[in-house]
């Protein structure tokens, strides 16, 4: 008997027509390190008395299906998950190509995602899903990766393949090694650590259906904050949290090859940070930084994503 693997699982996903209706072609082999999506129906307890002390069968409580996708940061398959977090991008060159992804869009496109355990065999379709949140971490080492929250619409479980034979994407990723952070234009030192989370704050549409499932996830306030952390060795960004100011912050990749991928918060706002003196090794400070609309640029934050791949 086959048992199913993680090595031999697989990802394919395309963007929707019509919400919660999986298209029947276009389909893109994704790269994923892990996914916790998933459809579950929980069961409630009957509260009913008079039938002794054993209880009655439960019944169905309602179907929520939702769950994290990590994802490498890569120059090509990446441009999917910012297409499904800001929207359409706008799109120039003609190879190299650069993708401007946008904050504040009131409209999201909805994607069918299909995982699958060939040897069982089990391919579980997930259609509607809106992304709620995109996250992810810059240090010196380790892997790059991503978190994607998504929230679906539903799951649909077959023994084959819904997402037919999906077009393989070439795999150009980057690492921590590649990473620059710069404020205002300079690049910004003596940063340890940094987390970027953008969050669209999906309000669920649960209305009363037949089959359990929501009506839709309308993106409501969008937030971009996340956390610096800093060798404290000079007063810079103590003076601005004091002072109350914005400024740019630009969180950048860049391989040999050419291609980048960079997110410019266009004003950011610091709180003003504990120093704490730990010990004898250096000191740290760490900022808890939120971004707003900037008022001359009309938005938040402007992603641009510079590759091979002409669309997504």
């Amino acid at each position: 008997m086959a048992r199913a693997q993680g090595a031999r699982a697989q990802m394919a996903l395309a963007f929707e027509t019509t919400y919660g209706t999986p298209p029947a072609g276009g389909y893109t082999r994704m790269p994923f390190a892990s996914t916790t999506l998933g459809s579950e129906q929980p069961l409630l307890n009957s509260e009913l008395l008079g039938y002794g002390r054993d209880p009655l069968a439960p019944i169905k409580d309602a179907v929520t299906a939702d769950g994290d996708v990590v994802v490498p940061l890569d120059a090509n398959a990446f441009g999917f998950w910012l297409k499904a977090a800001f929207g359409e991008p706008i799109t120039t060159g003609s190879g190299p190509w650069t993708h401007e992804f946008r904050s504040g869009s009131w409209t999201l496109p909805s994607l069918a995602i299909e995982t699958g355990m060939p040897e069982v065999p089990r391919y579980a379709m997930y259609s509607g899903c809106v992304l709620d949140q995109l996250s992810w971490q810059m240090q010196r080492a380790g892997l790059l990766t991503a978190s994607a929250r998504l929230v679906a619409q539903g799951e649909a479980v077959g023994t084959t393949s819904g997402a037919g034979t999906p077009a393989a994407i070439e795999l150009k990723r980057f690492g921590h090694f590649n990473g620059a952070i710069s404020r205002n234009g300079a690049p910004l030192g003596n940063i340890v650590s940094a987390e970027i989370t953008y969050a669209n704050n999906l309000d669920r549409i649960e209305t009363i259906r037949a089959d359990g499932r929501v009506d839709g996830a309308d993106p409501s306030i969008a937030a971009l904050t996340g956390r610096i952390e800093v060798r404290f060795a000079d007063g810079t960004l103590v003076t601005q949290a004091i002072n109350g100011e914005a400024c740019e912050l630009a969180f950048g990749y860049e391989l040999p090859s050419g291609e980048s991928l960079t997110l410019t918060a266009h004003a950011v706002y610091l709180p003003r940070p504990r120093i704490e003196i730990a010990g004898p090794q250096g000191v740290q400070a760490t900022f808890d930084w939120q971004a707003a609309r900037d008022g001359s640029l009309g938005r938040m934050c402007t992603v641009t994503l510079v590759n091979d791949t002409e669309d997504y």
